[in-house]
């Protein structure tokens, strides 16, 4: 079922991972019944791994010097990836 991912399904993955943070106990459930549609778990396990990849892909540069200083941890960075987009 991982095949396609509409824009209203990104939106609720977006959201779901932004309130089940990664010490969220069951948070891979919670993450899949928030995004409905028939995503399973291992539906939104192997998205959350393809936003991983594309966050890396972006040029973060600049705002890696103004907004993550010198972070590596790419749940944060994802986080505040995801923040951004709500604002």
């Amino acid at each position: 079922m991982d095949s396609e991912w509409t824009k209203e399904q990104n939106k609720l993955f977006e959201r779901a991972l932004a309130t089940y943070d990664k010490d969220t106990p069951d948070r891979w459930q919670n993450v899949a019944r928030a995004v409905g549609y028939g995503k399973t778990v291992d539906d939104v396990k192997r998205h959350y791994e393809k936003l991983l990849q594309d966050v890396d892909n972006i040029e973060w540069e600049g705002l890696q010097d103004s907004q993550y200083g010198d972070s590596s941890d790419e749940e944060q960075r994802l986080i505040r990836f995801l923040q951004l987009q709500f604002q």
